[in-house]
């Protein structure tokens, strides 16, 4: 490995200074508002922000990712608070119990299984998050407060705001995403866009524009540590809501961990992820704040900005709890519409162009799973989409591996010159009352519905079928129970089966459910020779 691999730059100190700057500024509104969305208050989206993020920076798989509140965990978090509304111990043993499941999932090396989600699925899901997060700056680009609700609500909005113009934070948001669009690429190194935008914003609405919504006052002090509830009950009822939030918050930093993937070209490693993001959990717990995972508007942000190492994010954690400790006075005059002059730009950035300009050239069935992840990723949640995409990806690829799978059987009658001597009239009466079912490739549960369609009527045409699994490769359980049929169905038309070249996995799946135990020992061989010998031998008897 070479010095650059391992050495740490001034310019990496530059690049993740100004990342977790800008991502703490860019995510102090949302670690507020995800907070009051959630039912536990502004300071536990805070304390999420800060514990969450620094853990998951220092002991996560995602170099450059920042994590912290999210929509979904906070919409499931205001479900568990409003179930224990007199007894918040249990809430937290909740959350406690949710890290300590992510921690666990990562241990046990369950996250490398996020790599076999399909690019038509992370390309549906980027697109839509970079969607989201334009509509939901719409408002605040013109001077209205953020629709609570999501873009739906959003939308609905429009018809009040349109009529509620702003034009001092309309300037505003105009001139940042303006300064973020048009800095020069020669400067971007030494100044990030955002943070000259942020600036250039704020000055505008401190100097001039000043009859437009800002930050406001930030809430200040230090947590208090929360025990959880260790009694038989709150376990029990804990278990349930803290998985759930433990899936959305695996799923959420993984997915987030692979958009941060495509823009810098790397690769993070997934289990070390989810552990880190569990220990970020079980001490945003123990502090009383809100749970947390990777956020992707603060991870474009801190990238946009420079920020490339786990330093970036531990950097951002350390504003945030400056923040806290009583330095927010310095944000308080920040314009919302300057955060979203800058939000746009990033939801534009996340939208996953390259695959939407090639749309046209996109096979159908990939077409429509990433249509269906998006639609859902905008009406519904993240999370739900991801998982009807990869049920619809799953789908798609099931239909493309039958085509495949049924094109390896092979059902024919042997030809005469391999039965016996050429014009032996015997010989040729053998061969067209044999048939061979070639068994090529793998079968699974795929191609078992349609395997016993395919060779069955051929079955029912013989006196004698070789099955040839010489060139089996693998052969599911379901694929084997309906090759059980099969040989059922020749036994029951009076056909006798041949087994020819069983071996490998194919063989140890038949064996294990005993699928061949109708067919005699004395009908099992190696080679094609051996078949057709056994075979005459049972025509003649």
């Amino acid at each position: 490995m070479g010095r650059s691999d391992v050495s740490y730059t001034r310019q990496d100190l530059r690049g993740d200074v100004f990342g977790g700057v800008t991502a703490a500024v860019v995510g102090l509104p949302f670690a507020l508002a995800f907070g009051v969305a959630s039912g536990l208050g502004p300071m536990a989206g805070l304390y999420g922000a800060i514990a969450v993020g620094f853990f998951a920076a220092v002991f996560g798989g995602a170099r450059s990712q920042i994590s912290g509140p999210t929509a979904p965990i906070a919409m499931a978090m205001a479900v568990v608070v409003a179930t224990h509304a007199d007894n918040l111990a249990e809430a937290f043993t909740v959350v406690i119990m949710a890290g300590l499941i992510q921690t666990l999932l990562g241990a046990i090396r369950v996250g490398r299984f996020v790599d076999y989600a399909p690019f038509s699925v992370i390309s549906g899901l980027m697109s839509g998050v970079g969607i989201i997060i334009i509509l939901v700056q719409t408002l605040p680009f013109v001077g209205a407060p953020v629709a609570i609700g999501g873009p739906v609500e959003t939308v609905r909005a429009w018809l009040d705001a349109r009529h509620d113009v702003n034009y001092s934070a309309l300037a505003i948001a105009v001139v940042t995403l303006a300064v973020v669009v048009v800095w020069p690429k020669r400067l971007r190194t030494y100044l990030p866009p955002t943070l000259v935008a942020l600036l250039a914003g704020t000055l505008l609405s401190a100097l001039w524009l000043s009859d437009t919504p800002v930050v406001g006052d930030v809430p200040t002090g230090l947590p208090q540590l929360q025990l959880p509830d260790v009694s038989v009950d709150a376990l029990a009822g804990a278990v349930l809501p803290a998985l759930i939030i433990a899936l959305l918050g695996a799923i959420d930093s993984l997915m987030t961990s692979r958009v941060a993937d495509s823009m810098t070209r790397t690769r993070h490693d997934q289990n070390r992820e989810l552990i880190g993001q569990g220990i970020g959990n079980m001490a945003v717990g123990f502090i009383g704040g809100l749970p947390g995972a990777g956020v992707t508007p603060g991870t474009v942000a801190n990238l946009r900005a420079g920020g490339r190492t786990p330093v970036s994010g531990a950097l951002r954690a350390a504003v945030l709890l400056a923040l806290v400790l009583g330095l927010g006075r310095f944000v308080e005059f920040i314009p919302h519409a300057a955060l979203a002059g800058i939000l746009v730009k990033i939801g534009w950035d996340i939208i996953d162009w390259q695959f939407l300009t090639r749309i046209h050239r996109v096979q159908p069935e990939h077409l429509l799973v990433m249509a269906v992840t998006l639609g859902l990723t905008l009406v519904l949640d993240l999370v739900t989409a991801v998982a009807i995409g990869l049920i619809a990806a799953a789908v798609a690829s099931a239909r493309q591996f039958e085509r495949l799978d049924m094109d390896s059987v092979v059902s024919t009658p042997l030809p005469e010159q391999s039965v016996g001597a050429e014009g032996s009239g015997q010989e040729t009466s053998f061969a067209e009352r044999m048939g061979l079912v070639s068994l090529a490739g793998s079968f699974s549960v795929i191609s078992a519905s349609k395997l016993i369609n395919t060779i069955s009527a051929d079955v029912r045409q013989r006196e004698v079928v070789i099955l040839d699994f010489s060139d089996t490769v693998y052969m599911d359980d379901s694929a084997a129970l309906v090759l059980e049929r099969m040989i059922d169905l020749a036994i029951a038309e009076d056909t006798k089966c041949v087994v020819m070249g069983l071996g490998g996995r194919a063989a140890i799946t038949l064996h294990a459910l005993n699928v061949l135990r109708r067919i005699p020992a004395d009908q099992f061989v190696a080679t094609l020779d051996d078949a057709q010998a056994t075979a005459r031998q049972l025509l003649a008897s």
